[in-house]
């Protein structure tokens, strides 16, 4: 294992796909993350693309990702000796995360107070769509509901549409993973100090309404709803474009901190006045706050997207760049893979996947540490890749019991 930050810390996950980010995120930082999944795996392992267009539980490229820099052993906690098993294994576990429906735990008998008593310092995270509590807790919910119930749809979409637009990808998947994980080391620092472990609610609708910026306070303090605005943040008002479309067919998003003022149009004349696109704007009158105001459309449709039509996406977005605008090229995901910028700070990890005789380019870490280097540590676990590692390597059961174990559908 990676001698990360959290190297050392023992983490058992039971998560599907809303909740498996946050075991990464513990992994690739050195926590030693035991993913707990019944028999023949989770069915997030069904979610594709699969390797070479395969559908395969061991091939799923999504599954892959989330579930890096962990070990997997396969458990039916429906089934009395499984749930013996994960006592066992909780017992000398530091964080138990777990994503089933509320009470679904407690239902086995392997809630938090009946496993704390065996492990006081336990932090035990439940990550749900609603809680533990609360007249929504068992409402049924993906992705997409999420984006709409906690405030994000209300904010996403074009000029003047009265039409929400919801990301893909699962957005609210990760906001409740970042969250709960934000939980989980605070629980862990307050244990540092008082010994003691702690049961975590959380909750992916909390998460959502957590992340919608400005709006609910603009709409309690100001009393303003703000609208939808097309590549560019909600506001009370229009404001000015900032997606434009680059010679190359590229669009570049060109904003103007601060809007438009005198001092702000004096530089973006020197900028454009430099390929002999400046217009009109180093004319004296646009020194008066009152004539920019009245000329936004003429300044920033006309005069700047010309400009930005004259030159491909790549020059014209460095050459506001180093006129201290904050102006940057629209790439597509594949062209990040070429970005010299996360290739200097080496942001690609090459993770080798020994069965496949194969190695694969994968997204590397959020923070670089000094002392504790995040890593990820191996490819994510075949189905029940570790369970003999585990049960017979650590819990010391034998080969006998552990055939017996698959007999009784246990493991």
């Amino acid at each position: 294992m990676t001698e990360g930050p959290l190297s050392g810390l023992r983490v058992l996950e039971l998560a599907d796909e809303t909740g498996h980010f946050c075991g990464k995120l513990l992994g690739d930082l050195g926590a030693d993350v035991v993913k707990i999944e019944p028999p023949g795996g989770e069915l997030c392992r069904n979610i594709g693309p699969f390797l070479d267009d395969v559908p395969h539980p061991d091939r799923s490229l999504s599954f892959w990702y989330y579930n890096t820099s962990k070990r997997g052993i396969a458990l039916d906690l429906k089934n009395a000796d499984g749930r013996a098993l994960f006592r066992r294994l909780a017992a000398d576990a530091d964080v138990v995360f777990e994503t089933f429906r509320p009470g679904y735990l407690d239902s086995l008998g392997l809630g938090y107070e009946s496993l704390r008593a065996d492990n006081p310092a336990l932090v035990l995270c439940a990550l749900t769509p609603f809680g533990q509590t609360g007249p929504w807790r068992d409402y049924a919910t993906t992705d997409l509901l999420h984006m709409a119930a906690g405030g994000e749809m209300a904010s996403c979409g074009y000029d003047g549409s009265d039409v929400p637009i919801a990301p893909t990808g699962g957005h609210a998947w990760h906001m409740g993973c970042h969250y709960a994980y934000m939980a989980i080391m605070a629980a862990l620092v307050y244990r540092s100090v008082s010994g003691q472990g702690q049961y975590v609610d959380a909750s992916i609708h909390e998460a959502c309404a957590l992340t919608t910026e400005s709006a609910i306070a603009n709409y309690i303090y100001r009393g303003e709803t703000l609208i939808r605005q097309t590549g560019r943040h909600h506001a009370p008002a229009p404001t000015m474009r900032t997606q434009f479309l680059a010679k190359d067919g590229v669009y570049v998003t060109a904003l103007i901190s601060g809007g438009l003022n005198p001092r702000n149009v004096a530089a973006l004349a020197d900028l454009m006045d430099a390929h002999g696109m400046a217009g009109d704007l180093k004319d004296s009158k646009y020194a008066d706050p009152a004539v920019v105001a009245a000329s936004t459309e003429h300044i920033v449709d006309g005069l700047l997207a010309s400009f930005i039509a004259s030159l491909p996406a790549e020059d014209v977005y460095h050459a506001g760049q180093q006129r201290g605008f904050t102006w940057g090229a629209v790439r597509a995901p594949e062209d990040l893979l070429e970005d010299g910028h996360l290739q200097d700070r080496g942001f690609w990890k090459t993770v080798e996947h020994p069965e496949l005789g194969r190695h694969f380019v994968y997204p590397g870490e959020a923070a670089i540490y000094n002392g504790t280097p995040w890593a990820i540590s191996r490819r994510a676990p075949l189905v029940g890749e570790h369970t003999a590692d585990i049960l017979c390597g650590e819990l010391g059961l034998t080969q006998a019991a552990l055939a017996a174990l698959r007999e009784s559908g246990a493991i």
